[in-house]
């Protein structure tokens, strides 16, 4: 996972733990503990994540290195991607490492498709998320970065409704793709602009290129009743990392290397439980889970059409017959389904399918000391549950199924 000695950016503001305060907790896993801090020290109070890593193995310490690392080539100028995060400031202990990133208030894609009346979305919503991910992927790709790690629990909604990749802690340095087959991400893609653009107006020029005869879409917005505050209080964001496995690409299962791909497999996989609720290859263990992946077929209803086809081509078992596996991002991008998003006005869409409510009002008050829950969680009267421990189903290093 070692970056090139060359040019590395420099590094970013060193984090504070002393001036900010913890205001609850956004998510737990095998990896560490994301909280929403705010920043007592400055005027503004401004709301950002804090991802903390124990150094408690080799495996974490590397992981959090890298997950770093990652965030700091994300963060310099000619890199920037608005679907991508970047480091806003770094911290390190003896016992810690320490991160800031933007806080995204819309929390992330799962919890958003299960709060849904019938736990789907339309053609449409999917189309628009479906675009910027790709965008995203486009970009880690372009640095040589497989991101091994997409699903929904790690794809957040920003306080403007578009989208960010989280958790790069999983994620590899392959060669990096070169030759005219490998477009670069385009360079008029920026940061979202004042001008107006509706989410209908830039979804109906991609629903003109439908050819197959796509049927009308329910709603091309997510259902009002649904925009709730997010709150992962109840441990939601927590549970939710239970499954990754059926995220894993055949290549991977059976340990024989893998590349680029496996994240356009993700993407089917991904693709279809936005498109269904479920993932396509879900069994009663972790054993049949894997066996489904590497001889199942994705099951659909109804008449084929372009959605159906995107997602068929992604879930090619065959990693060099893949969609994706010669052009990189250009094959998605030409494919029906998203051949008509004008992709040099997707950042200026300023209506998404899922706009977050702020809820600034209710942040500004309160908070615990990080360094203090530290503490508590290493004494014998704290909860059973530790935020490093890792939940079931989770796919490791060492797992005899997955080489990471």
């Amino acid at each position: 996972m070692e970056l090139s000695p060359s040019s590395p950016p420099s590094p970013p503001e060193i984090l504070n733990l002393d001036s900010i305060r913890a205001l609850r907790i956004l998510g737990k896993g095998a990896a560490g503990t994301v909280f929403l801090v705010r920043d007592v020290a400055s005027v503004s109070s401004s709301f950002f994540a804090v991802k903390l890593v124990h150094k408690s193995s080799a495996s974490s310490l590397r992981r959090a290195r890298w997950e770093i690392e990652v965030l700091r080539r994300l963060s310099t100028d000619s890199l920037q991607n608005p679907f991508l995060p970047r480091l806003l400031s770094s911290y390190e202990s003896p016992e810690f490492f320490a991160w800031a990133v933007p806080y995204c208030s819309g929390g992330d894609l799962n919890v958003l498709l299960r709060r849904q009346n019938d736990g789907v979305f339309s053609s449409s919503v999917i189309r628009f998320y479906v675009a910027e991910i790709v965008v995203a992927l486009e970009h880690l790709h372009s640095m040589g970065i497989a991101y091994r790690d997409l699903k929904p629990e790690n794809i957040l909604i920003q306080q403007s409704g578009h989208v960010t990749l989280t958790d790069f802690d999983l994620s590899r340095s392959l060669k990096k793709p070169t030759g005219p087959q490998f477009c670069q991400p385009d360079p008029e893609l920026r940061t979202i602009r004042t001008k107006s653009r509706s989410f209908s107006r830039w979804i109906s020029s991609a629903a003109e290129s439908n050819k197959t005869g796509l049927k009308k879409t329910r709603s091309a917005r997510v259902n009002p009743i649904n925009r709730r505050k997010t709150s992962f209080s109840s441990g939601e964001r927590s549970n939710s990392f239970v499954g990754t496995e059926e995220y894993v690409s055949p290549e991977i299962i059976r340990g024989h290397g893998h590349d680029f791909a496996v994240d356009w497999w993700a993407l089917g996989v991904l693709t279809y439980e936005m498109m269904y609720g479920e993932t396509p290859f879900i069994g009663k263990s972790k054993k049949e889970t894997f066996q489904n992946v590497l001889v199942k077929e994705p099951e659909f209803a109804g008449k084929p059409n372009d959605l159906t086809d995107l997602i068929q081509r992604l879930l090619v078992k065959d990693p060099s017959r893949r969609l994706g596996s010669h052009r990189g991002a250009a094959e998605i991008k030409e494919h029906s389904f998203i051949a008509g998003v004008s992709w040099d006005l997707l950042t200026e869409v300023l209506r998404p399918p899922f706009i977050p409510l702020r809820d600034d009002g209710e942040l500004t008050v309160g908070g615990f000391d990080i360094k203090e829950h530290l503490e508590k969680l290493r004494t014998p009267s704290s909860a059973p549950q530790s935020p490093l421990r890792s939940p079931p189903h989770m796919c490791h290093k060492n797992d005899p199924f997955i080489d990471f």
